[in-house]
């Protein structure tokens, strides 16, 4: 999007990213099992799973791309490293944080009551 080419500083901005996002979906899907195990249904409990997870997956996401926007920004020496790494990092947050919070828990009901008619259908 920015006319960047993929390079070792967005490959390694790339893995970060990646483990961040995927921490968060898990610790989000892991809430969701803990409240379904207290004996709430699917959606009560993706609904709270995902308002309790809400601010933590928002705050994270911001504190990060805030951090990397000097990066994304800079126009000195060494810019032309920084640059794409900054850039990777706050578009794949952004994109994340929306998948984490919109699809994950859309999915997970989904699959979840699927799961729950067949069972009830044996």
């Amino acid at each position: 999007l920015r006319g960047m080419p993929f390079s070792i500083s967005a490959g390694v901005g790339f893995i970060a990213l990646f483990g961040v996002a995927v921490l968060n979906g898990v610790v989000m899907v892991s809430f969701i099992n803990h409240l379904r195990e207290e004996g709430k249904s699917v959606i009560d409990a993706v609904n709270e799973g995902a308002m309790t997870r809400l601010r933590p997956v928002l705050m994270t996401a911001l504190v990060a791309s805030l951090g990397f926007i000097p990066m994304a920004l800079a126009t000195s020496a060494g810019a032309e490293v920084q640059r794409p790494l900054a850039t990777v990092v706050i578009g794949g947050l952004i994109t994340s944080t929306l998948l984490t919070l919109l699809i994950l828990p859309t999915l997970y009901a989904w699959f979840e009551k699927d799961a729950a008619d067949e069972f009830t259908e044996d």
